[in-house]
């Protein structure tokens, strides 16, 4: 018995030192530090999509990709940011050999700032982050013996985008209900005659249809009813009654909209003109 059991104690100090001597949380640091490099240097390394603006300047599209700001010695690179953008922090890699000071242009109720770069010899790199009331940027700067870019400046998404929603405000305020397409694609040269409570705001056509919009909505029991006029004979046409707006499958030369009967009847006659 006393064999045996000795036996155990020789065998599990073994077993013990085997399993501790396995480095899996150092492994699984390494792993993460080498994919987090990797992700990073997708962006880092991401081409970026560049355009020429006003006054030379070089434009990026914020986020997209770090971008790269190339200066030389004896020369002012300016770095343009965002009108309105309070600056909180400039950070240099290099503080040695990279000179970095702010600039402001415009008036204060629109002040413009903007970072000037400038390194001492060519040859260089780094990195520099700029700290704003709006955002961060990530910059990377290298210096050349006489090639820089004088001006860089920067588009940015949400810009992008207002610009945009103008742009389809615009569209939809010029597109005129039931159509669906721009006023200038539309025919408005139709006259009307007569009188009633339901008179229509506008008559047009888009040279297939004929879209007829009354001033408010009209229940199916106060709808007029819609007759093409043709060798003198009234002619029930097909057409659809979409709230404010009635839109008839031809178009429309001469036609009546009636309601009522008798005394209480109420005519308006629509004419195509030309």
């Amino acid at each position: 018995m006393f064999k045996i059991m000795k036996s155990l104690v020789c065998v599990l100090p073994v077993s013990f030192a085997f399993s501790a001597n396995i480095p899996i949380p150092v492994r699984a640091a390494d792993y993460n530090a080498n994919k987090g490099i990797g992700l990073s240097a997708q962006w880092q390394d991401a081409g970026a999509v560049m355009t020429r603006g006003p006054d030379g300047q070089v434009i990026y599209l914020y986020g997209e990709t770090q971008p790269t700001v190339v200066c030389s010695p004896l020369q002012l690179c300016e770095i343009q940011l965002q009108a309105g953008e309070v600056v909180r922090d400039v950070l240099v890699g290099d503080t040695v050999r990279w000179q970095i000071e702010p600039a402001s242009s415009g008036s204060p109720q629109g002040q413009r700032i903007s970072i000037i770069v400038k390194p001492f010899e060519a040859g260089l790199r780094t990195s520099m982050v700029i700290t704003t009331s709006r955002r961060s940027y990530h910059i990377n700067l290298q210096s050349r013996d006489t090639r820089y870019m004088a001006r860089v400046a920067f588009n940015y998404p949400e810009d992008i985008r207002k610009h945009l929603d103008t742009i389809n405000r615009r569209i939809s305020d010029s597109v005129i209900p039931g159509a669906g397409i721009p006023a200038e694609s539309l025919d408005f040269n139709f006259s009307m005659s007569g009188s009633a409570r339901w008179k229509p705001a506008r008559i047009y056509t888009d040279g297939t249809k004929t879209y007829i919009q009354f001033p408010q909505y009209l229940g199916s029991g106060d709808a007029p009813v819609l007759y093409l006029v043709s060798g003198g004979q009234n002619q029930i046409v097909n057409y659809r009654l979409n709230d404010t707006m009635m839109v008839v499958d031809h178009l429309i030369d001469q036609a009546i909209l009636v309601s009522g009967v008798g005394r209480r009847q109420q005519k308006i006659t629509i004419k195509r003109r030309g």
